[in-house]
């Protein structure tokens, strides 16, 4: 059994290695890492006595809905969600969207992508800092001056960009930064005005008092609520706790849009579906209980919020991502839905945050020619950075990414309908078919091709050598 797990891992990475995208320059086998925010106690206090929040606000009318709050959990698969009593309920009350996906393992890679529209690469939770020209879905916002804000329980002071903060009688885990995904990102990290409109849940009750809650906005439960240090019982008594007074709450209510989703499931070897629901004013009572089958990833929320404001796209991989439904619907956008077969989005490709694939000092970059999903073209700011006429490293046109666990062109093949041009209120701009099809390589290239496979053989016969001793 032994000899047929390494045979069957060496088959599995070679196959793997053989039709995955062509690898970008330099693919090392771990990355410098980071160095990590930890302030003393006396530090954040201080800080804490000080800090003021903010509360911008806006009403710009959208499509489908004018307030959209996601509340993510963790790390719990599908079906453990679904037969949750509380999980059930919170079903009974919205959209069920049953082929929803995570992108790829662990948590902090999905959080990036859900808000950069791209995890970069992106395997490990340690300390992060994404380059302040990487631009993500509050770029796009703030191009109509759309309100946008994060609630993290147990922050300890708007804008605190700490690893972590510990309950202190507990030392445990409360607050941790992998799970706040626009600190991850220099361009909101590193601007005060901005961090200023990242607070705890005591902000969010002064807002949602004050009438302030942003017309974007996400939500992070500490570490014990959101699941991650306990389970799936805990964790959904605690949502439906705070969701149904906000059920209950006119303003709160009125043409929103709540997404209670999960970062990721828990058991790898399994495709990464997660259990999400649609809830809100904004979600016709007739659908209440449904289930969507159409193909959703974690990228389908900024190509939604794209789509529901007239935005831009970031060029990435929110550019070919299906629109939720009822979005789709009202906007007249025509989503394409995929076989599921060997779609898993259980690991990361190469790039430039990866620890395992490394490409120091190699970005990919976007796609700025694509119209994208409304049909706005990409942020100006992106064409700037990368020029107006760029293809992109991967084809983030395609209504899923890149599958590193399948490889490029396997699994995922359309099965129904197409994704048009945007200017009819179609589907975003796509290529000759919706597989991803790698860029051509040049004979350098191939070498680092072949060294990134014999070094990806290499570790995996490492790791069964060491579980055969």
């Amino acid at each position: 059994m032994k000899v047929n797990t390494l045979f069957a891992a060496l088959g599995a990475a070679h196959a793997l290695a053989a039709s995955g995208p062509q690898p970008p320059p330099s693919v090392a086998t771990s990355r410098q890492p980071s160095k990590t925010i930890l302030p003393a106690l006396s530090e954040i206090l201080a800080v804490q006595a000080t800090a003021r929040p903010a509360s911008p606000t806006s009403d710009v009318k959208g499509v489908a809905f004018d307030r959209i709050v996601q509340i993510w959990l963790e790390n719990i698969d599908f079906e453990d969600a679904e037969n949750d009593p509380n999980m059930s309920w919170i079903g009974d009350h919205g959209l069920l969207l049953s082929n929803y996906f995570a992108v790829t393992h662990p948590s902090q890679p999905n959080y990036a992508a859900a808000v950069g529209g791209d995890h970069f690469g992106m395997d490990h939770d340690e300390f992060i800092s994404i380059p302040a020209n990487v631009s993500t879905v509050v770029d796009l916002l703030d191009t109509r001056g759309i309100s946008w804000g994060e609630y993290m329980e147990d922050l300890p002071y708007a804008g605190y960009d700490g690893m972590n903060f510990s309950n202190q009688a507990t030392l445990e885990d409360d607050y941790v930064r992998k799970h706040n995904p626009l600190m991850l990102y220099d361009s909101v990290a590193h601007n005060v005005t901005r961090t200023r409109q990242i607070k705890n849940f005591t902000g969010f009750a002064d807002d949602l008092d004050a009438r302030t809650i942003p017309q974007w906005s996400f939500v992070t439960p500490n570490m014990t609520n959101d699941a991650h240090d306990t389970n799936i019982t805990f964790a959904a008594s605690w949502t439906r706790g705070f969701l149904e007074p906000l059920l209950e709450n006119p303003y709160f209510m009125e043409n929103t849009l709540i997404i209670v989703s999960f970062d990721e499931n828990w058991l790898w070897p399994k495709p990464n579906r997660v259990f999400t629901v649609l809830l809100g004013g904004a979600i016709d009572t007739s659908l209440h209980g449904a289930v969507d089958d159409m193909f959703y990833s974690h990228y389908s929320t900024i190509s939604t919020v794209s789509v529901n404001w007239d935005l831009p796209s970031l060029g990435r991989w929110d550019c070919g991502a299906n629109v939720l439904g009822p979005v789709a619907a009202k906007a007249g956008y025509r989503n394409t839905n995929i076989s599921l077969d060997r779609l898993h989005f259980n690991a990361s490709y190469p790039g430039p945050v990866a620890d395992f694939q490394h490409t120091p000092g190699w970005w990919p970059a976007p796609n700025t020619r694509a119209r994208c999903a409304s049909g706005r073209g990409v942020l100006p700011a992106v064409a700037a950075v990368w020029g107006a006429d760029q293809p992109g490293s991967y084809d983030y046109t395609n209504v899923y990414p890149y599958n590193g666990h399948a490889g490029v062109d396997v699994g995922g093949t359309p099965v129904a309908g197409s994704a048009d041009a945007a200017s009819d209120g179609g589907g975003p701009e796509m290529s000759e078919s919706s597989r991803c099809h790698p860029a051509p390589v040049s004979a350098a290239g191939a070498a680092r091709q072949d060294t990134a496979i014999l070094a990806a053989l290499l570790g995996v016969v490492m790791v069964v050598v060491a579980l055969l001793l």
